[in-house]
């Protein structure tokens, strides 16, 4: 790229900036007034500045604001964003909540997948007449597989943030939920790999060595990466009275995670949630408790920019009859596949009623994180656009839905209102996260003791 054409690339990167943040930061407003998490209004800004509504006016906007050559750049600032936010996640994980449940975890897991993805690969065979394309030799195996792997997805960061608005993020149930939505998505990805493997690959290799990798890295994290770290931040070591210094070694091995992760073929967000888990967390917030706060707060300009960036490659013209058809068959299997498969698994292994049904909505939740493999998918051409379209508006919808389902779970005092959190769009999240947990709701019938069906200590 030659010095005027980066400068003129760096320009449109600025201005399409300057369109997506207010338009994420606004829309996120609205999804508020709304009884909606922020991230939803971000995901609809998302779809508003791409082709099925900025792009069907004259002159075709969406082109001239996010031309090819800036999108590239405005998808790495999103990634980046993501990163850095999953981290956060990470970071503030208590995998204490979860002494005594691996089972509960793993059963509600695979349920929740087992489930959804048989009846997406049923969906697959029936749509094959629709416009579902094989790989030559391959027929039906690979969109069969695709779709099982994308009807399987929780939205890992997004079931996250609706977590933070919702002050669950820190509660056994919100825990759980984040454990097992970082399972499903790991089998769901295996998944995908195996569609990948099968589709561009011409033996097993790929596969077993994506898989050897993974173990290790997840073995390295653990046994090596973690101990070096805290040696690394003890209290005694001299350089640790530097902040500075230190955000630069968790940043960069934040970083560092994230690309191990994608190079092995998983996600960049899996190396920067492993990382932050990893990390010593009561080190840092004994003695240089801003690093971990900066880089949080990093996040809160960016994540939106994945949720709208994200969006500007969906497109809702011309979905027609069938595919309003084909919709409706998606969303009652997506939700049917998801809620049953978790509820009745927790309920199996011990859960209450409540926390059942609160699992089971939380796992029907799929937003952006469907449309990466969804995309992947596309560009392998397993699915055609109108199977893209749909399963972009099945992630939407199961999305929208998990905010006031979960609030009719979780009564709130007339005291705060639903989504206080997430009142500064990102921001309010990560800042409700460091100021602690809400206060308890109360019972449904006044009695002013803490709802312990969902929240336990």
């Amino acid at each position: 790229m030659s010095g005027s054409a980066l400068e003129e690339t760096i320009r449109d990167v600025l201005v399409g900036l300057a369109v997506v943040v207010p338009a994420a930061v606004v829309c996120g407003r609205i999804a508020q007034r709304l009884r909606q998490p922020a991230v939803l209004g971000e995901i609809a800004a998302g779809l508003m500045l791409g082709p099925s509504l900025l792009g069907l006016l004259p002159g075709n906007p969406t082109a001239v604001l996010f031309p090819d050559q800036a999108r590239p750049f405005l998808q790495l600032l999103a990634q980046l964003g993501l990163v850095l936010f999953m981290f956060g996640v990470g970071y503030h994980l208590d995998v204490a909540q979860l002494r005594g449940r691996g089972r509960q975890v793993v059963s509600v897991s695979l349920s929740s997948v087992v489930l959804p993805f048989a009846l997406g690969t049923g969906l697959a065979v029936a749509f094959a007449s629709w416009g579902l394309t094989g790989q030559g030799r391959m027929g039906l195996l690979g969109p069969a597989l695709f779709l099982g792997a994308a009807m399987s997805i929780t939205a890992f960061p997004v079931l996250a943030r609706i977590l933070t608005d919702h002050g669950l993020a820190r509660e056994r149930i919100g825990t759980m939920a984040l454990a097992c939505a970082a399972l499903q998505d790991l089998l769901a990805w295996g998944i995908l790999a195996v569609v990948v493997v099968v589709v561009n690959a011409d033996g097993s290799w790929p596969l077993a060595r994506m898989a050897l990798l993974s173990t290790l890295f997840a073995i390295g994290m653990l046994y090596v990466v973690k101990p070096a770290l805290h040696r690394l931040l003890a209290p005694e070591r001299s350089w640790n009275r530097d902040g500075t210094l230190v955000q630069g070694v968790v940043f960069s091995g934040l970083l560092l995670s994230a690309w191990a992760t994608d190079a092995m073929g998983l996600h960049t967000v899996f190396g920067a949630f492993l990382f932050g888990a990893v990390v010593p967390r009561r080190l840092l917030e004994a003695h240089t408790p801003e690093v971990p706060a900066r880089i949080e707060q990093s996040s809160l300009l960016l994540l939106p920019v994945f949720f709208t960036v994200t969006g500007l490659s969906v497109d809702f013209r011309g979905l027609g009859g069938q595919g309003l058809a084909m919709l409706l068959a998606v969303l009652v299997a997506a939700c049917a596949g998801k809620f049953i498969g978790a509820a009745a698994a927790a309920r199996l292994t011990g859960a209450t009623p409540r926390q059942a049904v609160t699992l089971g909505v939380l796992m029907n939740a799929r937003g952006l994180t469907e449309l990466v493999l969804l995309n992947v998918g596309l560009g392998l051409g397993v699915i055609d656009g109108r199977v893209f379209t749909v399963m972009v508006a099945m992630a939407v919808v199961t999305t929208m839905m998990t905010g006031p389902l979960l609030q009719r779970l979780l009564p709130a005092p007339p005291s705060r209102t639903a989504y206080r959190g997430g009142e500064h769009g990102g921001a309010g999240g990560a800042a409700e996260a460091e100021a602690g947990p809400r206060p308890l709701p109360r019972d449904a019938a006044g009695s002013g003791q803490p709802d312990t069906a969902l929240r336990e200590p």
